[in-house]
């Protein structure tokens, strides 16, 4: 099965079967955060339809589950920690008790924050647009240009439609030729990244491509003066409260922007929030409207699937509930992570796994929220 498909399947085949006995899942505790707490049913959730996926979980040690935050009008209603076996970028740090404050790998889910970023900086006039030529950041690999390469622009990365020849979707991270895998190993992961062969025009093939963010992480250095975790811890964290944040670097000292931001799981919360607010936090506009809109609106076609769209490095995609289409945007990450986005039902979902390599990565999110969650709001009293 193709990496894409592990990320975002939405079948549930060889799945166990679904816990239906209630479950007092209990009421999240107040922390020294944002959150407000308060029972499923004071948001309109039916606990005795959301809180057995907690049983479900428990007996299922296979799903890997780590962690599962329920979000909505602003309220934290559900939140449940796992204990199980856990990766730190790629490297196995054993079995995790996890907890409010144990931080989790978030892979690509950093992707989204880094659109997030970049969108801040276009609204600050610290880049002009998305229609900037790739190529007019590194006048130093001016030996790269050609008329295909001059066309390619932020707005075809934030897309994955670069044009560039990469694999990633169809090459296990465990392969040497993993475009992905090279690009970190390489001296220069951004000459690498640039330097890959024209194989469509800009802007209209989907390709899932780590150097896409890569490169605007760069891009954003060289436009700002300041590394992509520095912007945003300023731009973005601090305002949010966030203060205990990991960022991997790679061979360049750089942060990794493709995938390997670590965060507690309700900081995760927050940027889910954030976005579900159209940019707004406390009352103070922190990413523009009209960003978050484009960013969550779909841009391109994800190659393969017809259920799923993507935007500014937000997946879109829908689901059923109570016989009624519910659309929804979505942070992703290697491993089951997901920020899943739900504005009309003023909904945030955060999962955390360590299903890196498994084909349950996809199913397992997408049964906890299209099984639990949204069914617990179809059948609320």
């Amino acid at each position: 099965m193709r990496l894409l498909a592990l990320i975002i399947s939405i079948g549930i085949a060889a799945l166990p079967e679904l816990a239906q006995a209630q479950t007092d899942c209990g009421i999240p505790r107040a922390g020294e955060d944002h959150w407000a707490v308060a029972a499923p049913e004071s948001v309109g959730l039916a606990g005795a339809t959301l809180c057995p996926m907690v049983k479900w979980l428990d007996d299922w040690k296979q799903s890997n589950v780590h962690a599962v935050l329920v979000m909505r009008h602003g309220t934290l209603v559900f939140e449940h920690y796992f204990t199980g076996p856990d990766e730190h970028w790629g490297r196995s740090v054993g079995e995790v008790a996890f907890g409010p404050d144990v931080k989790h790998d978030e892979r690509s889910v950093t992707k989204s924050i880094v659109a997030l970023v970049l969108g801040i900086a276009i609204d600050r006039g610290l880049i002009k647009s998305l229609d900037e030529p790739v190529l007019s950041f590194f006048p130093d690999y001016a030996d790269l240009r050609t008329p295909e390469k001059d066309r390619i622009t932020l707005r075809d990365l934030v897309t994955m439609s670069g044009g560039l020849e990469w694999h990633e979707d169809d090459t296990p991270y465990t392969s040497e030729a993993n475009s992905e895998n090279r690009m970190d190993q390489a001296a220069d992961p951004y000459r690498y990244a640039l330097q890959q062969a024209v194989v469509a025009p800009p802007g209209q093939v989907w390709n899932y491509n780590s150097g896409s963010t890569e490169l605007i992480g760069a891009v954003l250095k060289k436009a700002t003066g300041k590394p992509v975790d520095e912007l945003a811890t300023t731009l973005l964290f601090a305002p949010l409260g966030i203060t205990d944040v990991e960022w991997p670097r790679n061979a360049r000292g750089d942060p990794i922007a493709a995938g390997a931001l670590r965060l507690r799981p309700r900081d995760l919360a927050k940027i889910g929030q954030l976005v579900l607010q159209h940019g707004a936090w406390n009352g103070t506009q922190l990413v523009p409207a009209s960003w978050i809109e484009a960013a969550t609106t779909p841009q391109i076609n994800v190659s393969g699937f017809t259920s799923f769209f993507y935007g500014y490095f937000f997946w879109l995609g829908r689901s059923l509930a109570d016989k009624s289409e519910v659309r929804w945007a979505a942070a992703v990450g290697l491993g089951g992570q997901r920020v899943f986005i739900v504005p009309s039902l003023d909904l945030v979902v955060v999962i955390n796994a360590g299903l890196y390599s498994s084909r349950l990565q996809g199913p397992v999110p997408m049964t906890i929220l299209n099984q639990y969650v949204l069914r617990a709001i179809a059948s609320r009293p």
